[in-house]
This record gives structure tokens, C-alpha cells and sequence, in this order.
């Protein structure tokens, strides 16, 4: 049985969770902002962790003694866990089951180890199974969203359990070495992506299959090998009929990167695959699928970074130019698109209208550590959160034209960990249009700071030069045309580049001929009876010489335009 009570309510507004130095607590969210009633504030710094459900009907924590569950709607407490050192909650997709996860330990003799993972049945509160879990890295089992499927990597195999029965697996999953799988989202059928590393100079590889069907050598719907990849990321896309997958090698053997070396590949159930071509080298940041699951965007390249939206066939649709970003985050309803930078980048925001590629609002998010959507597909959450950062800690709440609504600055002398959004299921807010004018709001705005260059003493009282270390590429479509509003055609660009060749051609006959129209004077301490390198001594075969010099001129220019004409036919 699967709790949900939000069937017979009308959408409120999402709330905040806030913990941290101060405490844990609950803020109501936009317009409102105050201090919520649904949940008492549990103070101290005890509070390890806490989650929704997925619904966001349900709220569990720890408080350094126990694992407490509430029914938000009600404000009931359903259950609660002795579970001091517990430090991972998740609920599965309709509340079925509470999974929390602790440290590994084992028994005082070092014989065996100590179940770590329990799984407990919401409804009567008795624990349903104890796992060994050694890692935190993927240590939560995935469910499929009805709770038929459940999957764990247990020794480099996927085991599936069915209908919440943990006492046997229903089916398993083996291939030498699985180091990674993501089950697909989504109803029947199930599917699951998994990946393999490479050894011993074979490579590594990506499967995708359908749930039960693994056995035989043509079982897999697709699969992509790659010999690039220490770790891979695989994303599903929300209708469960692709994934892009992002290699990645610790060290780049070029040297041309700090960050390793990465590749995006596009993975789909019908068999297809195709590795992403991305027009600048350097790093993958960030890769987003957008809720509709036919287009993706990606951010790449070394900095500044580009930004590109592409389709299923992994042609680019849109080019965003390139900016100080990092990350990209699609709204809920999949209509607005925010590219930004934060980490060591200085939070610079873009908001874009992506029916309509047109730029909404750029907001500035200094020294922000975590970006969320609200629910509602209007608001945005940004946050500076220890240990990242242990300075100038706090959250603001925005609407997507650029206003902050709400901004809250923890005591300098406190520190906030953890800000999230109550989930809503899909659906629950409707999409709204999209507006162009920013909203009012009653918290003054702030300028955001400016870190001027370093100028070096000796030019402190110069006037200062408008260089600048990369120049940006503005987005495709506000790229400047001079003398014309449309893009030049083909032929257009053909006959420029033809232009600016023979120009080139003729710039470079003149600049061979100058020599020998204006030689310049030897230098006075070069003896008066040196011979010229270009003179014989034979006035007969001096002029030979020159009408030979002229005729390769003639033909160079020549070559160069016939060469010029075949580059061009291949466009």
C-alpha cells in the first residue's frame, strides 16, 4: 500500500527545508517566506540528514539519536527509528519503503560485517531487510516508479527484487566487472543501462537492456563501446528511449586539460548510437536532457565555455556562444532554460526562453554553491552552503526575470548545509506563460561586485585598454551581420572568401616585389664590393632570374586560388 494525500488537495505552494548550524526548520515558500508550522524547528547541530518523499507528502530526519518520519499534511509522526549514526535517507517512489544507510563497521572479532543498509516498511514501521553496503557511493537500491523493480549492485552484478520482496532476487544481471547501472524511469517495460570498464586493452562499454530479457549474445538493445573512460555518468532521458553517456578519464595524455578528458555519447533503444560531436575542445561540464526527451543541452570547452542545445539525431539546434558557465538547468515544465557558472566561476546567470531562444533576464548569483527549480516552474532557489563554503553563508529565492523575492544571511558565526524544495509529483502545477518583465519585489537589489584586473604600479595612472583575454561568441542568433540583418547565404559567403583571398594574394605578390623595386641600402659597416645574393655577375642571366622570379608569382597566385575554389566546392 503506497501513501499519497495530495489526490483530494488543491496545489499549495512548495515549502523550504533549511538545516544547519541554527537547526533544522521549514519556511513557507513564495510569496510568503515565514517560518513554517508543519514542522516544529529541531535545534542544535545534531541533524545528519533529512529528504521528502517524492510526492513531498512525506519528511524524514535524523537528529543524532533517531530517524523520525512525519506526515506533512497532517503533521503527524508516523515512525521512529533508532538509528543514531545513520546518515543517508531515501524514500522509494510511493512510499512504500524507508532505506537508510550508516557507515560500514565490523564486529569486534573482525570476522563479519554489520549490516548498514536497512530497509523498513513505512506503513507498520518493521524492517523489511539488512544489507551489507560498504560504500556510500550508490548505496540506495533503484526502484522502478510502480515498485515492481527494485535493483542493487551486489559484487559486480545487478540484482532485481520484484514487488518489494527482499527476501530473494527475482532475476540478475551478470557481466564480467558491471561497475555502474541506472534503471530507466518511467512504467513497463523496465529497462536498465550498464556499464563495464575496459581491461587489459579491451574496451569499455555501455549495454542497454530490457528487463528480464539478459541472457544471449544478442540481448542487449544497444550497445556503445569506448577505450576513453575511467568513469562514466548515464543519463535517461524522461520517455526511457535514450541515454547520453559522459566518459571520463582521470588525466588528459595530451596535457592540454587538468580535468582529464571527456567524451558524450548518445545511446538509443532502438540500437542507435553515435558519439556527440562538440565544435570546442576542452572539458564536459554539464549534460541535461530536457523534459520533452527529445533535445539535450550541453555545456563544454575550455573556458569560456560553450552552450548547445542538440536533437535525437545529435545535430545542434541552437548555439547559446560561449560565457562564464557551467552548469544548465532545464525548468520542470521544460520551457526555460538557465545556463550558469558557480563554483570558482562568479555566478552569472542566463535565463532563456527555449520555444523562442530568446534571452528573459541575466541575474548574478555571487559565490553559490547549489541551484534548484521550484516546483512550480517559476521560482529558483540558489544557495552558499558549508563545507564549500564556510563564509558568507545563505540562500535567495528568485523569480526566473531576475528579482529576488526573499534572501535570508546566516550569522557569521553559524553555517547552512542543506536548502531544498518540497517535491510536487508531475503535473501539479500547470506551465504558465513565459513573461519578460521582471517582477516586483520588496527586497532592495544588490550590485553585484565587480573583481577588477590586477594593473601592474606602472600602469596605475594609465588609461585602461579594453583587451580582453577571450573574446565571447554571442549566441547564434544574435550574432552582428554588418550591412544586413540575415545571415549571409552560401553563395554570398562563397564570394567573400574569394574577395578576401585575391586581396590576400595580391597583398602578398606586392609585399615579394618591394624588395626589388626599393632594395634597401647596405648596412655602412658591409664592405662596398660584396656581390648581391640575387645579382650573378652576368647581366644576361640576371634578367633571366627576374622574368623566372615574376612567373612563379603568377602561379602561386594561381595555385592559391585553385585551391582556394576546391575547399570551397566541399561546402
Amino acid at each position: 500500500m503506497s501513501f499519497s494525500f495530495r489526490d483530494k488537495m488543491a496545489p499549495s505552494t512548495p515549502l523550504l527545508t533549511v538545516r544547519g548550524s541554527e537547526g533544522l526548520y521549514m519556511v513557507n515558500g513564495p510569496p510568503h517566506f515565514t517560518e513554517s508550522t508543519v514542522f516544529p524547528r529541531e535545534s542544535g547541530k545534531n541533524c545528519k540528514t533529512c529528504t521528502f518523499s517524492k510526492d513531498g507528502t512525506l519528511f524524514a530526519w535524523g537528529n543524532g539519536e533517531k530517524i523520525n518520519v512525519i506526515n506533512v499534511t497532517n503533521k503527524g509522526l508516523l515512525h521512529s527509528f533508532d538509528l543514531p549514526k545513520a546518515v543517508c535517507l531515501e524514500f522509494s517512489p510511493k512510499n512504500t519503503v524507508l532505506a537508510t544507510w550508516q557507515p560500514y563497521t565490523t564486529s569486534k572479532d573482525d570476522t563479519a560485517g554489520i549490516p548498514n543498509l536497512q530497509l523498513y516498511d513505512v506503513k507498520t514501521g518493521t524492517c523489511l531487510k539488512s544489507f551489507i553496503q560498504k560504500k556510500m557511493q550508490n548505496w540506495c537500491p533503484s526502484w522502478s516508479e510502480d515498485e515492481t523493480l527494485c535493483a542493487r549492485n551486489v559484487n559486480n552484478e545487478v540484482h532485481f527484487f520484484e514487488n518489494n520482496n527482499f527476501n530473494t532476487f527475482a532475476n540478475k544481471l551478470h557481466l564480467k566487472k558491471i561497475n555502474d547501472f541506472v534503471l530507466s524511469p518511467g512504467l513497463q517495460p523496465y529497462k536498465v543501462a550498464v556499464y563495464v570498464p575496459g581491461s587489459k586493452g579491451a574496451p569499455s562499454f555501455v549495454r542497454l537492456y530490457q528487463y528480464p530479457n539478459f541472457d544471449g549474445p544478442h540481448a542487449a538493445l544497444a550497445n556503445k563501446s569506448f577505450f576513453k573512460a575511467d568513469k562514466v555518468t548515464m543519463l535517461w532521458n524522461k520517455k526511457a528511449t535514450a541515454v547520453l553517456v559522459v566518459a571520463s578519464t582521470d588525466v588528459d595524455k595530451t596535457g592540454a586539460s587538468y580535468y582529464g578528458e571527456q567524451t558524450l555519447h548518445y545511446i538509443a533503444t532502438n540500437g542507435e548510437s553515435a558519439v556527440v560531436q562538440l565544435p570546442k575542445n576542452g572539458p564536459i561540464y554539464d549534460v541535461v536532457w530536457n523534459s520533452s526527451s527529445t533535445e539535450f543541452c550541453a555545456v563544454y570547452g575550455f573556458m569560456p565555455a560553450k552552450a548547445t542545445i542538440f536533437n535525437l539525431k545529435c545535430d545542434p539546434v541552437f548555439d547559446f556562444g560561449t560565457g562564464p558557465r557551467n552548469a544548465a538547468y532545464y525548468s520542470p515544465h521544460g520551457h526555460i532554460l538557465v545556463l550558469a557558472g558557480f563554483g570558482n566561476l562568479r555566478g552569472q546567470m542566463e535565463v532563456w526562453d527555449v520555444k523562442n531562444y530568446k534571452l528573459i533576464s541575466k541575474p548574478v548569483a555571487s559565490d553559490s554553491t547549489y541551484f534548484a527549480w521550484c516546483p512550480d516552474g517559476e521560482h529558483i532557489l540558489t544557495a552558499t552552503c558549508a563545507p564549500r563554503l564556510r563564509v558568507n553563508n545563505g540562500y535567495k529565492i528568485w523569480h526566473y526575470t531576475g528579482a529576488v523575492l526573499h534572501k535570508y544571511d546566516v550569522p557569521s558565526t553559524a553555517e547552512l548545509w542543506q536548502v531544498s524544495w518540497q517535491p510536487f509529483l508531475d503535473g501539479i502545477f500547470p506551465e504558465k506563460a513565459i513573461t519578460y518583465q521582471a517582477v516586483s519585489s520588496d527586497v532592495p537589489s544588490e550590485e553585484p561586485k565587480v573583481a577588477t584586473a590586477y594593473r601592474p604600479p606602472a600602469l596605475r595612472n594609465k588609461p585602461v585598454t579594453n583587451s580582453k583575454l577571450h573574446e565571447e561568441e554571442p549566441p547564434q542568433n544574435m550574432k552582428p551581420q554588418p550591412g544586413n540583418e540575415k545571415p549571409l547565404s552560401k553563395t554570398a559567403l562563397k564570394n567573400q572568401r574569394k574577395h578576401e583571398a585575391k586581396k590576400a594574394a595580391k597583398q602578398e605578390a606586392r609585399s615579394d616585389k618591394s624588395p626589388d623595386m626599393a632594395p634597401t641600402p647596405a648596412p655602412q659597416s658591409t664592405p662596398r664590393n660584396t656581390i648581391s645574393q640575387s645579382t650573378s655577375g652576368d647581366p644576361e642571366i640576371d634578367k633571366k632570374i627576374k622574368n623566372l622570379k615574376k612567373l612563379a608569382k603568377i602561379q602561386k597566385e594561381k595555385a592559391l586560388l585553385q585551391e582556394l575554389e576546391d575547399l570551397e566546392l566541399g561546402i
